[in-house]
């Protein structure tokens, strides 16, 4: 099909995307990443706590010299500087929209604006209605300094609890938080212009917040205002308590109409203003194959395959009002005890890259999720983690990879061998990096609890074939049967490939086994899932799971002898001691005396999940082929995909850390929200990716 043609520059050094000040990164697919700056913890906020005549006392930012919130009536001042100038009671009122209303706030703070948002939103709000939030902060405030300031309210309490017991870890990035089944909030911590750059989502109304122009100038950009206008939906509106004359030329400028209306209190005046037509998104210019399909409001969606990566969307849909038939070719409600353990955990690399932004953002999310869905901790333990540096190699990655990251110690800190050994409760010959934040998993339970979420149908059956139309997806079971549905996502691993519209997609096969002891009394006991070649969790029921193989191109479920023997060698290598003591207490570790668990994975080349818009790959290949001679040159054709078809697959041995957010990235596109990712990360799981690489290397 003709399409304008454009080059890119490649010799140009753009400054990366995550870096300061904030521009976008556009270049080939060809082109090496520009260099992306550590991960990184954020320095948190400075406060002291300012006393009145009454003696209340209320945050004040040592750093800007700037107080959060009025001492007299914060929120008051929050009600009319951002509810009341938004016009927030009657939009909200009359919202009938599919898609969630969507607020976006420059500056957290103490969450005040947003609670009282979210007061506003359970007020006026038609019962069928959602809200999602989404808010800047470059300081966070730390656990205890937030529940102080929000405990001059006592009536928003229980959304202050709600919003203090997910309060994340200090790590730049998207954090989303489950306030309550119709309310998201995703914080974006890091710089406000950063962020909003960022930003996969449209905003409908505007909190320009975070402290006065004179103390904060860095923030209040004219490429603040930009990012803004490029993240409006056409319409949006905007309210901020000051009338700078930086802020009125930067919003003018960016598209804003501005007006003064009268502030509150000593405020003589605000602004409040809208935007009628934000500019076009220009960030994919370079790679137009990741443009995202038109949004099509959903309302019955097949997902096929019930592992995790398939239940946990099946809930994240259902929880937004979307009816879901689940299926797969067993139902794991029939299997029974199966003392089967999941490690979450992640092995980030030394030198930044995407994939490891997006499993240490996966990670960090599932461990919030696992507590809202299983408070009571009965599908899940948060162990931790070890990762043990078993030889010299190991020692030098894991020193490295200190010495690039400043990660917080809650999320990531290294242990000599004496800290490690008490961490694990057994004595450990080797260092070790200590994930906190980690945990283990009963997978086979947690995928039957998702399973039964309020909206979701689950069908036993075998899906043979798909056919696309104009009206939706129709799926044929193998006997015979034929489901219908307006989407359809594709969360089957392996056997995602062979379906006709997916059999292009890379996707590998790899046999693992788990061997699993039943453990006599008096057996040692670990504190901590400790990994190193294979994992070992703390003992569930009794039972100790340890493992696993791992078998590329190999699909054959029997239980092996050898295997067994393979992982009781891995074992005794990471923790001869242990071995040694479990031998003492009586256990029989012959690999006769094993049960095992098999299963076959699936991976990606790129060993990163496949989360996204299933691409037409013929298509693909005859609108991007000039990418084959030259791959600076730039098709202007956006990616053409199979409409309603999507993908959640090649989670490989860590979908506890990556299917539950991309289960959120595939159900925020589905329903028009904004996505828990970055738009590079985005990107980066997109399914598509591979067939650009190939066209780019001529494959």
């Amino acid at each position: 099909m003709p399409c304008a043609i454009r080059h890119a520059t490649p010799r140009r050094r753009h400054r990366s995307i995550f870096e300061q000040p904030c521009l976008v990164l556009e270049k080939p697919v060809s082109l090496p990443h520009a260099p992306l700056p550590p991960l990184a913890g954020l320095e948190p906020a400075r406060l002291d706590w300012q006393h009145d005549e009454t003696g209340d006392s209320a945050p004040h930012s040592s750093r800007f010299d700037d107080v959060y919130f009025s001492r007299h009536d914060g929120r008051a001042e929050t009600e009319h500087v951002f509810l009341a100038g938004n016009d927030l009671p009657r939009r909200l009122a009359a919202w009938q929209e599919p898609r969630p209303f969507t607020i976006g706030e420059t500056g957290f703070g103490t969450g005040l604006n947003m609670l009282c948002a979210w007061a506003c939103f359970d007020a006026h709000a038609p019962a069928g209605a959602r809200l999602h939030l989404v808010s800047t902060e470059r300081y966070p405030l730390s656990r205890d300094d937030l529940t102080r300031a929000l405990a001059a309210w006592p009536d928003l309490a229980p959304r202050a609890e709600r919003l203090v017991r997910q309060w994340p870890e200090p790590v730049a990035g998207v954090h989303r938080l489950w306030l309550d089944e119709r309310v998201t909030l995703d914080l974006h911590f890091g710089d406000a212009t950063e962020r909003l750059v960022l930003l996969e989502g449209r905003v409908d109304a505007w909190f320009l917040d975070g402290f006065a122009p004179a103390k904060n100038p860095e923030m209040w950009r004219p490429e603040l205002f930009d990012a803004m206008a490029a993240r409006s939906r056409p319409g949006a509106t905007f309210a901020t308590f000051t009338c700078a004359g930086v802020v009125k030329r930067g919003l003018a400028a960016a598209g804003f109409a501005w007006r003064k209306v009268s502030g509150f209190g000593r405020k003589r005046e605000m602004l409040c203003g809208e935007i009628a037509e934000p500019p076009a998104d220009s960030r994919r210019r370079n790679t137009p194959w990741f443009s995202p399909p038109a949004p099509r409001p959903p309302r019955h969606v097949a997902v096929i395959g019930a592992g995790i990566a398939g239940a946990s969307t099946a809930a994240a849909l259902a929880r937004r009002g979307v009816a879901v038939t689940l299926i797969d070719r067993f139902d794991r409600a029939e299997l029974g005890a199966t003392h089967l353990q999941g490690a979450l955990y992640v092995k980030l690399a030394v030198e930044t890259n995407l994939q490891s932004r997006a499993y240490l953002a996966g990670l960090l999310y599932s461990r919030r999720w696992l507590a809202q869905l299983d408070p009571d901790e009965t599908l899940w333990r948060p162990s931790g983690v070890l990762q043990l540096a078993l030889d010299e190699k190991e020692q030098a990655r894991q020193a490295r990879f200190l010495a690039n990251h400043s990660l917080p110690e809650s999320v990531v800190r290294g242990l000599d061998a004496e800290a490690a050994s008490r961490a694990a409760g057994i004595r450990l010959e080797a260092s070790a990096l200590d994930y906190p934040e980690a945990a283990w998993v009963r997978p086979l339970e947690l995928c039957v609890h998702l399973a039964r979420t309020p909206g979701v149908s689950f069908r036993r059956g075998e899906v043979t074939a798909l056919h696309g139309g104009e009206a939706g997806w129709t799926l044929t079971l193998a006997d015979g049967e034929r489901i219908e549905a307006d989407q359809v996502v594709v969360a089957a691993a392996r056997e995602a490939a062979g379906f006709s519209q997916l059999a292009a997609l890379p996707l590998q096969p790899v046999r693992g086994q788990v061997s699993q002891l039943a453990l006599p009394e008096g057996a040692p006991a670990l504190g901590r899932v400790v990994c190193a070649g294979g994992y070992v969790p703390p003992a569930a029921d009794g039972v100790l799971n340890f493992g696993a193989t791992f078998a590329p191109g190999d699909t054959d479920l029997a239980e092996r002898e050898a295997d067994h023997a393979a992982n009781l060698a891995e074992l005794e290598r990471g923790l001869p001691h242990f071995v040694a003591a479990l031998r003492e207490a009586g256990a029989d570790l012959s690999p006769e005396r094993l049960t095992a668990r098999t299963g076959v994975r699936a991976a990606s080349p790129d060993k990163s999940p496949y989360a996204g818009p299933v691409p037409d790959a013929e298509a693909w290949r005859e609108d991007y082929a000039v990418l084959a001679k030259d791959a600076t040159r730039i098709p202007d054709a956006p990616g053409r995909h199979h409409a309603g078809l999507w993908i959640s697959a090649a989670h490989g041995s860590r979908g506890m850390a990556s299917a539950p957010l991309c289960a959120e990235l595939l159900a925020s596109r589905l329903c028009d929200e904004p996505l828990p990712l970055e738009w590079p990360l985005v990107d980066h799981l997109h399914p598509g990716r591979r067939t650009i690489r190939d066209l780019v290397q001529g494959k």
